[in-house]
């Protein structure tokens, strides 16, 4: 799996975690009942972590928790 890195402003980070948490909902809810939707339980399992991934971020940001060591380095909580 290919990774990539991106910096975002604390408020960046905020907004695109609400926008993924809605869009979400709707793909859970919502897609389901329109005529000729076909779920993927895979990419919404991945989807749920992600969007869990981006809130823990943000909130660490918000109130400056240092991010999870890892490799033994504290990464800048701005840095995700």
């Amino acid at each position: 799996m290919t990774r990539i890195s991106l910096k975002f402003t604390a408020k960046e980070l905020e907004l695109l975690s609400s926008l993924a948490a809605d869009q979400l909902f709707r793909r859970e809810f919502i897609d389901p009942r329109l005529p000729g939707y076909k779920a993927n339980p895979e990419d919404l399992s991945l989807s749920k972590k992600l969007v869990e991934r981006l809130r823990l971020a943000a909130d660490q940001v918000n109130k400056h928790i240092p991010a999870p060591r890892k490799n033994g380095v504290v990464r800048a909580p701005n840095a995700v």
